[in-house]
This record gives structure tokens, C-alpha cells and sequence, in this order.
């Protein structure tokens, strides 16, 4: 099997606002803009997110609720200047820059709709004994 593709679907009341949130916080370029489906692209690495309004049909039913038990990782280079353009956006913090064990500095945000959003920088090359 092969694998072509692989990204989150945010489902959202919000596509606009949600949209907005990640091209001007963390500078993903919209590949695709309808009233239904948001496709942006990070650039240079490939990366890519859904935005889906949340009663379109193509919406699992299991998938319209709140988002719980997940959260979205995004390793930028330095995420002491996205944590200060959250700032100046006034974007909800959940938690300020601090470093981990494993060679990662990483901030928590919220985005429009209650989704967490990991934005972490590497500090040092991890450690080969994560336990």
C-alpha cells in the first residue's frame, strides 16, 4: 500500500474566522476557498489542513461534536515569533513557550473552534532515551 496523502480535517462553523487563524498565525497559503471546504498548504514542507463546515453531508456524524481527546502539531522554526504574533492577535494561549525533555520548545494555543494547537521549535537533537 501506498500512501499519496495524509492531513487533519477541522470541522468548523467558522471556515472564514478558522481559515484566518492558521494563514495569519502560522502563514499557511490557501490552496482551495468554497462555503463548504478549506484546503490550506504550509509552503514549504507540505503540510496540509481541512477546514469542513460541520453540517456539510460529507461530515460523519461521528465527527460534528466538539473536538476532544486529539490535538494538532505544527513544528515551525521559531516559536518564539509565533508565540508573540499570537499575542498581537490576541489568540488564546493555553500555554506559553517552555521547553521539554525532548529537545522541543512548545506553545499551546486555541483555535476558533476549541481545537488545541501544539506549535513546538526543536531546541537540541532528541535524545536517543525518550523514557
Amino acid at each position: 500500500m501506498t500512501i499519496s496523502q495524509s492531513f487533519v480535517n477541522i470541522c468548523s462553523d467558522q471556515l472564514s474566522t478558522t481559515r484566518d487563524f492558521y494563514v495569519d498565525l502560522l502563514g499557511f497559503q490557501v490552496s482551495f476557498d468554497s462555503d463548504w471546504f478549506v484546503q490550506l498548504r504550509a509552503n514549504d514542507s507540505g503540510a496540509t489542513i481541512g477546514i469542513m463546515a460541520r453540517d456539510h453531508e460529507l461530515v460523519p456524524e461521528q465527527a460534528r461534536g466538539a473536538a476532544s481527546g486529539s490535538y494538532i502539531t505544527i513544528v515551525v522554526d521559531d516559536v518564539e515569533s509565533v508565540f508573540a504574533r499570537a499575542k498581537d492577535l490576541s489568540v488564546p494561549i493555553a500555554e506559553e513557550p517552555k521547553d521539554l525533555f525532548y529537545g522541543q520548545r512548545r506553545m499551546l494555543v486555541i483555535d476558533p473552534n476549541g481545537v488545541l494547537v501544539d506549535v513546538s521549535s526543536p531546541t537540541a537533537p532528541p535524545p536517543t532515551d525518550l523514557e
